[in-house]
């Protein structure tokens, strides 16, 4: 099969002869802008001086602030509001937010940086990052007004948490079927209705929140409002005992005749759904990077372990077939962090990420549950108690598959790109 060795030079040769005629058709000029374009074009995972050092920064806070409060977290299912502070002294929950409004001017691909490390150790401790920045912050700067971003940005920076409230109890995947209903009066909207699976919604003190001003409208009807936790009318209701992500606060919202000025509306009227479509696209990417991060978490502990575990007189590490099924761990996860970070990039250059975001969340959050489930299984009965951090990973890593989209709904995205 295949060339023989001289026809094989031949074509070789012919290949070498087209390319120097083709390279010798190139102007000059171009020649060297192609020659930087391939400079300016580094791999994916090749951070820039600025990534690196901020990778580094949030990697030592995690080793010093968030590990050694991860058993209690999970205990007392609560974040420790020491640990939020210095999320805010850290400029984590304002990342990419103007530097005039207390943010550090960053990007999508920061926030990807920051949500992953965070989520090696405690996927709890990065989701309230991930919500802050890519289901508060965005939609505010992408929709939000001068006078808007005035107000609310330096706070969401300094020192209020933010949360998304989308979802209600009939209204999950359909998720413009909703019911909260925001009627008109004189200055503003009355809203009334209730919000379900809120992340931060124990600890938030502004809700990008939305409701529809005409149900016979369909989507056309929604629409986006600020509102504020202070509203007479506003409380939080039952807060949810989940299988993983336990720190995590996920609680119901309740509306009653609640006040909103028309100062509050976030965007058009009318115009929320565009809203809501836009920020879950690059609400995917922040999921993602919480997924590898908890497979890359459960997989260092499990790489460490078998080093040290004796069986039959030798490593775990030493048995082919453990190697093997890490080395495929290895492999599939980094393929999604290619994924995660190539939609992150995407993002920051202003492309629609409508499709590769939806594929790096779907393809992030299997692979996070195949490496935790692996990495549990390398523990034996070890890995099945609170006593070794792999069983939280793998209750962690299921909630991937679930919010901002299941995984349905991701390929439902998929496919819809591919059959326009």
């Amino acid at each position: 099969a295949g060339l023989p060795v001289r026809d094989a030079g031949v074509a070789l040769q012919r290949s070498t002869d087209l390319t120097g005629a083709l390279r010798r058709d190139i102007p000059p000029t171009q020649r060297d802008m192609s020659s930087d374009l391939l400079h300016a074009r580094p791999a994916l995972t090749q951070l820039s001086e600025d990534e690196q050092a901020f990778k580094s920064a949030v990697a030592e806070f995690v080793n010093g602030e968030v590990r050694p409060r991860i058993a209690q977290m999970e205990r007392e299912a609560k974040l420790d509001p020491a640990l939020i502070k210095g999320y805010f002294e850290m400029g984590l929950m304002g990342i990419q937010a103007a530097e005039a409004h207390g943010g550090a001017a960053g990007s999508v691909m920061m926030v990807t940086l920051a949500v992953e490390e965070i989520s090696k150790a405690d996927a709890s401790s990065a989701i309230m990052v991930d919500v802050q920045n890519t289901l508060v912050a965005h939609p505010l700067l992408s929709a939000g007004t001068k006078e808007q971003l005035d107000k609310w940005m330096p706070a969401l920076c300094s020192g209020t948490v933010g949360a998304y409230a989308l979802s209600e109890a009939s209204s999950g995947s359909d998720a413009f079927g909703l019911q909260t209903r925001a009627t008109k009066v004189d200055g503003g909207w009355k809203l009334n209705g209730r919000k379900m699976w809120i992340t931060n919604g124990a600890e938030a003190g502004i809700f990008v929140l939305f409701a529809t001003v005409d149900p016979a409208k369909g989507y056309k009807g929604i629409t986006a409002f600020i509102v504020e936790r202070e509203m007479p009318g506003f409380s939080v209701g039952k807060k949810e005992d989940k299988l993983g992500i336990r720190a995590s606060s996920t609680t119901e919202l309740i509306l009653e005749d609640v006040f909103v000025p028309d100062f509050n509306v976030l965007g058009p009227v009318g115009q929320g759904y565009k809203i809501a479509i836009e920020t879950l696209n690059e609400g995917r990417i922040g999921i993602g990077a919480q997924m590898i991060g908890v497979a890359q978490g459960a997989l260092d502990a499990a790489v460490a372990y078998v080093k040290e575990r004796q069986q039959f007189g030798k490593p775990l590490a030493e048995f082919q077939a453990i190697q093997f099924q890490l080395a495929q761990a290895a492999t599939e996860l980094e393929a999604a962090r290619l994924m995660v970070y190539n939609s992150a990039r995407l993002r920051d250059a202003g492309q629609d990420i409508a499709q590769a975001g939806a594929m790096a969340k779907l393809y992030s959050s299997q692979v996070a549950e195949r490496v935790t489930s692996l990495c549990v299984e390398m523990f034996g009965g070890y890995g099945y108690t609170k006593d070794y951090p792999v069983e939280k990973f793998y209750r962690d890593a299921k909630i991937g598959t679930i919010y901002e989209g299941t995984s349905n709904m991701q390929l439902a995205t998929i496919a819809k790109g591919l059959l326009k």
